[in-house]
């Protein structure tokens, strides 16, 4: 498989070093607007670069993405960068007859007149609008691939297949004990999505009411973590989970929920009320005159990039899916899990826990569409495929999965 690899950051730099290991690559092409992390990329993977190549991409030149993977002849396009570029990278993919992943959706807008209580333009809309241009044309694309979504998305599926005979509840859950020696605050990942999916409406659905919407960090609940973690207070945060399991698994309710804490909740509202989260530009001086900035853009750029902290991280990351429901007519909770050690992903990878855990599940996904295990056309998420190859497959990476019984 060749492959179009966007964006060389944290996870996009995890990404070659995960596949590197893995015989279904043929090439990948390592491409990103700044042509130096494109090459470090590569650079870093010593004798293994043979397979790799590093150029220089505008994620929002539609038309040269285009051009790109018909000149590199490849087989797919892995979306590694932040959500604004979803839809050219997405259209590129589709013009260009290549499959498409990515790990998060296009973006979502809130209703103009009750944010809190109605969707409005939901996360994933624009892609699943162009579904039947994909199945037309015999591609797939594979939206929501990473962690949060994706490996989420696989455990609800295994779950409603082999675990339960109906379902209540099905509830992503998202916690952390990973610390950052030497910065009061430096989160282990992308600052602008963060934001995003922190601010936003956080949406819910109930099989009854559909898909609606409540107020940020929303519901808050103590978690109990596996593996040593421990205790997390998680709070409502919009995320893909929820737009996408309901499509394919049945329940009477689906929720995202997010450990956060009271400090960095309490950092991303001052952000909100500075109006340091807005993306529309704003005019400030420069010295060569007047320069149009994004605010979010400007906290990116006075924070650390996530990809740097591994040395100085500490402690565990945990995604996982807790399911309620029934069994042989018994009622039963279990929490699937996936659990990554800062320390052993530094060893192992040189990627710090957050950036692997969520680059190693579109890895896998390429390896099972190159073999014939997951194969479909139009806009597809995680769960609309069969689950087991790929937990099959994520243990023999070496990063097994977890069941716990009970909350």
């Amino acid at each position: 498989m060749r492959v179009l690899l966007v964006g060389a950051g944290g996870v996009g730099t995890a990404v070659t070093r995960i596949a590197a290991r893995r015989d279904f690559l043929t090439h990948m092409v390592v491409a990103d607007y700044d042509p130096a992390r494109a090459e470090a990329a590569v650079a870093a993977l010593g004798d293994g670069a043979g397979r790799f190549s590093a150029r220089r991409l505008d994620a929002s030149d539609e038309a040269e993405v285009r051009r790109v993977l018909r000149e590199e002849r490849c087989d797919a396009l892995l979306n590694a960068t932040d959500p604004r570029f979803v839809m050219p990278l997405f259209n590129a993919a589709l013009a260009a007859g290549t499959h498409y992943v990515d790990m998060a959706m296009s973006l979502s807008a809130p209703h103009a007149t009750a944010p809190y209580e109605q969707c409005g333009v939901k996360l994933g809309d624009e892609q699943f609008a162009r579904s039947a241009a994909w199945e037309q044309a015999g591609l797939l694309a594979l939206v929501g691939m990473g962690v949060e979504p994706g490996l989420s998305d696989v455990f609800a599926r295994y779950a409603a297949d082999e675990l339960f005979d109906e379902i209540e509840e099905i509830g992503v859950r998202d916690g952390a004990n990973l610390t950052v020696e030497g910065y009061d605050f430096a989160p282990s990942f992308n600052i602008w999505t963060t934001i995003e999916e922190c601010l936003n409406p956080p949406v819910v659905y109930e099989k009854d009411r559909g898909w609606f919407t409540t107020a940020p960090f929303s519901e808050p609940e103590v978690f109990d973590f596996p593996e040593g973690i421990g205790p997390v207070e998680c709070v409502n945060v919009e995320h893909e989970e929820v737009l996408l399991i309901p499509r394919w698994v049945g329940a009477r309710r689906v929720t995202f929920k997010y450990g956060l804490g009271d400090d960095f909740i309490a950092k991303l509202k001052t952000l909100h009320e500075l109006g340091l989260d807005a993306t529309a530009k704003v005019t400030v001086p420069g010295a060569d005159g007047p320069v149009e900035v994004s605010p979010r853009d400007v906290v990116a750029a006075c924070l650390p990039d996530p990809a740097t902290l591994g040395d100085r991280m500490k402690g565990k990351t945990c995604a996982g899916t807790w399911v309620k429901g029934t069994k042989d007519g018994a009622a039963r909770e279990v929490y699937l899990y996936h659990v990554v050690d800062n320390e052993w992903s530094m060893r192992e990878y040189g990627s710090q826990a957050v950036v692997w855990q969520t680059a190693v599940n579109p890895v896998i996904a390429l390896e099972l569409i190159a073999d014939g295990s997951w194969k479909g056309t139009g806009v597809l998420g995680p769960e609309a495929l069969p689950p087991r190859p790929f937990l099959d497959l994520l243990t023999a990476y070496e990063s097994p999965w977890g069941l716990r019984e009970g909350h």
